[in-house]
């Protein structure tokens, strides 16, 4: 009998998985000093357009 991976043994595709998340990064610009920094976001799809909105 074969070997089982320790990976295929979990239930990680059973709840929908990370197929229904997207990552946004977002772009900010820092007052005090001119800079930008980038902000990483991981929503659900149907949640884009509302983080979108409230960031701008």
């Amino acid at each position: 009998m074969g070997k089982v991976s320790k990976n295929s043994r979990t239930n990680r595709g059973l709840l929908g998985g990370g197929k229904d998340h997207v990552k946004l990064v977002i772009t900010e610009k820092n007052e005090e000093t001119g800079g930008y920094y980038f902000k990483e976001v991981i929503v659900h799809k149907d949640k884009v357009d509302e983080v979108l909105k409230a960031n701008s």
